[in-house]
């Protein structure tokens, strides 16, 4: 995800951290679907530029980015992550989702996937960019919404901040 919240020119040029990533026109998507993968396995997709979702390698969600908010797994809730910037310097405020709408997120994330899901399975998709351009990208991509769907909790564990 982009360290702001500027809409980026190219994202398969700039998605260096995933040396696998695909970019697929999919029947029923208005914007071009980025899908790539980090070198432990763990899968983004970008649904254009928002929603974008990033998951560990078990499927499991780590973070976000919908509706133009970062949102961050706690392992049993998401945190939304404001930025407010003054002239001096950028807050990240953290707010924790309540169940009703952790479920709600929840939901919208699942319906975008599934309907992805079924368009891969029925081929009615096409490859625009893939880099390594030799790779099919496509049973992968299968195979980790297969661990997405099956993970025991949707939630990766809380991700530590950096010191």
């Amino acid at each position: 995800m982009a360290q702001h919240e500027d809409d980026r020119e190219d994202l398969m040029r700039e998605a260096v951290a995933l040396p696998d990533r695909v970019e697929l026109s999919v029947d029923g998507f208005d914007a071009l679907i980025t899908i790539g993968f980090r070198a432990n396995s763990a899968m983004s997709i970008f649904i254009g530029q928002d929603p974008v979702y990033q998951f560990d390698p078990e499927g499991r969600l780590r973070r976000a980015f919908v509706d133009g908010r970062l949102y961050r797994s706690q392992h049993t809730t998401l945190a939304m992550l404001k930025r407010e910037r003054t002239d001096t310097q950028t807050l990240l405020l953290r707010t924790d989702l309540a169940e009703d709408a952790l479920q709600s997120f929840r939901g919208t994330m699942l319906f975008s996937l599934q309907l992805l899901e079924q368009k891969l399975n029925a081929a009615a998709f096409s490859i625009r960019r893939s880099v390594p351009e030799s790779v099919s990208h496509i049973t992968r991509i299968q195979s980790a919404q297969a661990g997405i769907r099956l993970a025991e909790s949707w939630l990766s564990p809380t991700i530590r901040r950096r010191i």
